[in-house]
């Protein structure tokens, strides 16, 4: 097999030590907010995820912590599973520090970028409510109502998942990488630059969409991206640091 153009992941056991133990690290904490939510009541996502400023839950510690919390098994399986293969590649490129760094700088600007938009969502949906409690004419109950429709829909609004930091290392990959072959379904192959390039063309689209039903944090991966894109181009400029 020529490695210059194909890719199969190796073992857990042979997985370098950052990878692993965010894998281990996020594993553990979705057991841990299920536990927790099962038997104490307690949700952690209120006090790992991401809030929005104004919200009452909202720590700025959250800003990296959202990373390590997932809403389903699906979400951290698919996570999990593309740290598993690029991670250990970058990783192994970068040594340890660095690519811990990569990690959390993708993270936080994938965090600031989905912000950024929910702050005009917040805003535009908060002004209209604040239109409706200045109202004389007001009922105590549905003053009551608005003011716990606003608590409600500050402290629900959360951002979770590593998907950010995954978006950046796909991104991190494709560029030291391009011509690598990547297996999309598991038998599709595909240059990892093109992989790059439609994932982030699909991004974009769904995220300009903005289909109501659906939940995903699109411009969150596009920051990802992004970021990692840049921080990529910043340290290409000294060889030294990749091989």
């Amino acid at each position: 097999m020529n490695y210059d153009n194909h890719y199969r992941p190796s073992g857990f056991n042979f997985l370098p030590p950052v990878t692993k133990n965010i894998i281990i690290v996020n594993v553990l904490l979705f057991v841990l907010t299920y536990f927790l939510q099962s038997t104490q009541n307690i949700n952690l996502n209120n006090y790992l995820g991401l809030h929005y400023h104004l919200a009452e839950d909202f720590k700025p510690h959250q800003f990296i912590t959202y990373l390590f919390m997932h809403g389903g098994l699906s979400h951290l399986f698919f996570n999990m599973f593309g740290v598993f293969i690029f991670g250990q590649v970058l990783e192994n490129a970068w040594g340890p520090k660095r690519y811990l760094i990569f990690y959390i700088l993708t993270g936080l600007g994938a965090a600031l970028t989905q912000y950024i938009i929910n702050h005009f969502e917040i805003t535009k949906f908060l002004t209209a409510l604040n239109q409706e409690l200045e109202m004389q004419e007001l009922t105590a109950e549905a003053r009551a109502y608005y003011i716990n429709l606003k608590y409600e829909y500050l402290n629900n609004n959360i951002i979770i998942g590593a998907s950010g930091s995954l978006f950046g290392l796909l991104g991190a990959f494709g560029m030291l990488f391009p011509n690598r072959l990547l297996y999309l379904y598991f038998f599709i192959p595909v240059k990892a630059k093109w992989l790059v390039i439609g994932y982030g063309l699909i991004e974009l689209f769904s995220g300009i969409s903005n289909n109501p039903a659906d939940n995903v944090a699109h411009f969150a991966h596009l920051g990802g991206l992004a970021v990692g894109l840049i921080i990529v181009i910043i340290w290409k400029r000294d060889r030294n640091h990749f091989y």
